[in-house]
């Protein structure tokens, strides 16, 4: 292919991701090293009370912003190093906690905290999204043609929903006196509240994204079945195999690459959960890393935002996906390179 043909199709993508990505990207990484604040100054403000005759004034200063001739508040940057990382961080009452043994504390600042959830939420779903897809996969090959369409329409409908209405779904099944918790209460006979501790929505959470996403993993499982070689199949057969031997040793190697290929999908996607924070309502137990980077945009009382903190907030969220993907990066690396040779 000559390079002026190569060009015409790659530059479009090359232009777009370096302008909608690359320049985005170095933008927050050095917002993450200054901070930007409003110009304040103090005023004396005279306030008196209703009357004429015993009327009483008083004068107080008071610290407000400048406003500039266009009507816009004035702001100062100054360059402040890795201070935001710190702020994020908070590493001092990390190791002040490790110091005197009260490790729990840890999680009681925001960046660790969002951590521990981010970690949890994306490293127990993965196993489960793989293990239900690949069943409702097998399910659906081993049906008979006149049921595989109506299983199929049934097992994809929770990933065409999205994820905000889904997650909002899942919690009104379950707040206050939703059908699922009347149920349970009728059953039990006692009073039930899935949304007063934290567990119980780290769990409806968890079941939701596994309910959401293994139908994605069931697609990729479902056409890769369509390419496993069948001489294979029936040879382990005549040798006296078990179904679970031929999908240990048969089916499972050959799908590894679509294993491979959910789990970084799975991974770049779970590790920025967002949309189950809002949808759940959860804030008050349980925070991600990317909500985190969110709550740091909102504007305070005064109208500031914290953006150096959100910039190195994300900054450290990219830096943890990309070390999550290590592995199955590799992974694929090595199958490429195996193929190749």
């Amino acid at each position: 292919m000559k390079f002026r043909t190569f060009a015409a199709f790659v530059g479009p993508s090359v232009l777009m991701m370096v302008f909608f990505i690359a320049l985005p990207l170095v933008s927050v990484f050095l917002e993450s090293f200054k901070v930007t604040q409003p110009v304040m100054q103090q005023v004396e403000v005279e306030t008196c009370t209703p009357g004429f005759l015993t009327q009483t004034c008083t004068t107080e200063l008071k610290t407000i912003p400048v406003i500039g001739a266009d009507g816009k508040v004035e702001t100062t940057t100054q360059w402040q190093g890795l201070q935001s990382y710190r702020s994020v961080l908070q590493m001092d009452k990390v190791w002040a906690a490790i110091g005197s043994s009260e490790i729990g504390s840890i999680l009681q600042i925001d960046f660790w905290k969002a951590l521990r959830f981010t970690l949890m939420y994306t490293l127990l779903t993965l196993p489960l999204v793989i293990g239900v897809g690949l069943i409702i996969a097998l399910t659906v090959n081993n049906a008979t043609r006149a049921l595989r369409g109506p299983i199929i329409f049934v097992s994809l409908l929770p990933f065409i929903i999205t994820p905000v209405i889904g997650s909002l779904a899942i919690y009104w099944l379950f707040v206050g006196d939703g059908i699922l918790t009347a149920m349970m209460e009728r059953w039990s006979g006692t009073n039930i509240s899935m949304f007063a501790q934290a567990w119980t929505v780290e769990l409806l959470m968890y079941f939701y994204r596994v309910w959401h996403v293994a139908p994605f993993a069931f697609v990729i499982f479902y056409a890769g079945l369509q390419t496993v070689n069948m001489d294979t199949l029936e040879s382990a057969v005549i040798d006296g195999a078990s179904r679970w031997q031929r999908l240990r040793h048969v089916i499972v190697p050959h799908l590894m690459p679509l294993i491979v290929f959910i789990a970084l999908i799975h991974l770049m996607d779970c590790y920025r959960v967002f949309e189950e924070i809002v949808g759940f309502r959860s804030q008050a137990h349980v925070i991600s890393l990317q909500w985190l980077t969110f709550d740091f945009l909102v504007p305070d009382d005064a109208g500031n935002r914290a953006i150096s903190r959100a910039s190195a907030s994300a900054m450290l969220t990219m830096v943890g996906i990309v070390f999550l993907l290590i592995w199955p990066l590799r992974r694929t690396w090595r199958d490429h390179r195996g193929g190749a040779h």
